[in-house]
């Protein structure tokens, strides 16, 4: 403030005085109706009152001041200038400078020039040689002299361009151009703070660049109102999003202000970037899918789909809109796809519950055509997706020919956790070997898995799978005799709490049997690793019988000794959850397939009971003739085999 006000009463000398000669020569201002700018008297006071670093700092902090009130108009292009836009090569600018030199501001812009030439395929093996040039070390000089004198937008932009040309952290040009970036902070405009942000997110690497990022951070949470386009908010949110939440928080509030204007590439950025630190903000996520799927003549390029399926998915979002475009899209593509992208697309819609069955055939296709370009990891995600949306290819024994011959090789090196998926999902596809079977049922596979580490309920899930594939070997493998998993390895599912289905469904067989409690029973663990949600035994006459005394081989205490009576069924009921189904379908996952079949071979009778059957049954007594209908209809099919 005192330098403003010094520099307004000199002006008014120097043009009403009549002893305005009598003052230093620098502070002497010519009397004609052209007025120098603020900035550059500013900085002749700087160089004639004190050579100090801190009056230098505080001229600097009124010159960015004065830069940002629109005082200070930008200095004329000069011959130089263009020289130096107009150089082609680093020693062309580099003796340019030498023969003309310059101010301290251009002698930034030279460096900004040497760090855009360095990108190229000549400048790149020159980089070293410039960093030992005698001139390129006066650049640094002059810049570190002369720092005050650097525009704001030149000096955010040669804090970007030294690391680029290699100079060190320790450099004393660099710590003078940061130091004076965080001096200079409160006074950026708001386009200069977004890209000092983007400049400072990858150089964060000692205590004085950290300081720089986290104050940059606090200004952008002050300021986010000032940012106005949508890719400097894309930029933010996947660079240092991940640095504070309530930036994070602010820039969700921004992009969907703006998610009108966002390209498909800025729609890409933030998916990715919400998909990175498990933010599911689903306002913003339907802003963004609706005007994606409005741009109807813009082509999006493959890329784009795969990370925008990707992100989807890692965020479990829905949008069948989105999806479809993406399919559609990328249908014709796919032979110009690698395997990376197939199996990350195919992995994306598989957590997505999402199957689009041209989009499926064509990867299998691709499979076929490439398989010596998959990786087992690749091949891997590839039957795992499909074993979730209980996928089968039209041509699949072509298909899994080519799975077995690479994995015949290569299962056994696969870490245990992967190798039981595996199994698990060729399970589900109904295309275990036993050999495959045997590499995950030994002892010693047991062992590996178990003492693994991890959470408790992990262990959980990957001991019912060991014990699924169990049940497969023991039901869908007559040939299969040794090794199976021992007793004691079983793991049952714990009690959880009921659904609303399975809590209606406990009421409605209740309702059903009447008062004899020992006609059904509800949530039972069974030894092949799945939960029966209600389960009766009819006799030949279809009435229900005493469960109490009768064998009971599918439970862990096996029951009573009394066989079933000659004629007898069991059957089982099975609560179909919305979460069982695939995407906008009746067809149920691979997972659930595979449950009601091993129970069918097991000796059951399922009666499958959807949430959206069972959600149109308003009383007590439509609920007991629906279980009633379905028990006819499973009893009728057995008998008519």
């Amino acid at each position: 403030m005192s330098t403003r006000l010094l520099v307004r009463c000199i002006r008014l000398l120097g043009s009403h005085s009549p002893g305005v000669s009598a003052l230093p020569a620098a502070f002497r201002l010519p009397l004609t109706t052209n007025a120098p700018p603020l900035g550059a008297l500013t900085l002749r006071l700087h160089t004639s009152t004190s050579g100090g670093r801190g009056e230098g700092q505080r001229l600097s902090q009124t010159q960015a001041q004065a830069q940002d009130d629109g005082v200070l108009r930008q200095p004329e292009r000069t011959e130089l200038d263009d020289l130096i836009e107009g150089a082609g090569s680093a020693v062309e600018v580099l003796q340019v400078w030498a023969e003309r030199g310059g101010t301290g501001n251009q002698a930034a812009t030279v460096l900004i020039r040497l760090a855009r030439l360095s990108t190229t395929p000549e400048g790149k093996h020159n980089t070293a040689e410039i960093l030992q040039d005698r001139r390129f070390q006066q650049l640094l000089k002059e810049v570190d002299t002369q720092i005050s004198l650097v525009w704001n937008g030149t000096l955010v932009n040669l804090l970007r361009s030294l690391p680029q040309l290699g100079v060190s952290s320790g450099e004393p040009a660099l710590r003078s151009v940061q130091n004076e970036a965080h001096w200079r902070l409160r006074r950026l405009s708001c386009r200069n703070l977004v890209s000092l942000a983007d400049s400072c997110a990858g150089q964060a690497h000692d205590d004085q660049q950290r300081a720089l990022l986290s104050d940059v951070v606090k200004q952008l949470e002050l300021r986010w109102t000032e940012i106005s386009e949508p890719r400097n908010v894309a930029m933010l949110m996947g660079k240092l999003g991940h640095l504070s939440e309530t930036l994070m928080d602010r820039l969700e509030d921004k992009a969907l202000e703006l998610a009108e204007r966002f390209s498909p590439e800025d729609t890409r950025r933030v998916a990715l970037a919400l998909a990175a630190r498990s933010r599911r903000s689903v306002p913003l996520l339907r802003a963004l899918s609706y005007h994606l799927v409005q741009k109807h003549g813009i082509e999006l390029r493959s890329g784009l789909l795969v990370d925008l399926a990707f992100a989807y998915g890692k965020l479990n979002f829905h949008q069948t809109q989105v999806f479809q475009r993406i399919a559609a899209d990328l249908l014709p593509r796919v032979p110009e796809l690698g395997a990376n992208d197939i199996t990350r697309c195919a992995k994306s819609f598989a957590y997505l519950k999402w199957l689009n069955l041209p989009l499926f055939e064509a990867f299998t296709q691709h499979f076929l055509l490439h398989s010596e370009k998959y990786n087992t990891p690749q091949l891997c995600n590839l039957v795992l997706s499909f074993a979730r949306l209980n996928y089968q290819p039209s041509n699949g024994d072509a298909f899994y020919s080519k799975v077995h011959e690479k994995l015949d090789s290569a299962l056994g090196q696969l870490e245990p956790f992967l190798q039981t998926d595996v199994v698990w999902s060729l399970c589900v596809l109904q295309q275990a070997r036993p050999s495959y079977l045997q590499s995950v049922l030994e002892p010693d596979f047991h062992k590996k898995l178990t003492g693994a580490g991890g959470s408790s309920s992990r262990d959980e899930n990957y001991m019912l799978k060991q014990l699924h594939i169990n049940t497969t070997a023991a039901l869908e493998c007559p040939a299969y005799r040794v090794p199976a998993l021992p007793k004691e390895a079983f793991v049952y599912p714990g009690e959880r709490k009921a659904s609303a289905l399975q809590s209606g469904l406990r009421d409605a067989l209740r309702a059903l049997v009447g008062e004899q409690q020992d006609l059904y029973r509800t949530a039972l663990s069974t030894v092949y690793g799945w939960t029966i949600d209600g389960e009766l035994v009819l006799n030949s006459e279809s009435k229900p019988v005493p469960l109490k005394d009768l064998a009971a081989p599918h439970l862990p205490q096996a029951g009573g000794t009394t066989p079933l009576p000659p004629g007898a069924k069991r059957i089982a009921f099975l609560a179909c959850e919305f979460p069982h189904y695939i995407s906008r379908s009746k067809d149920l996952l691979g997972r659930f397939v595979m449950q009601r079949r091993h129970l069918q071979l097991a000796g059951f009778l399922t009666v499958d009971v959807p949430y959206y059957e069972w959600l149109e049954l308003k009383s007590d007594w439509q609920k007991v003739a629906y279980l009633k209908d379905k028990m006819g209809k499973a009893v009728a099919e057995d008998m008519a085999k």
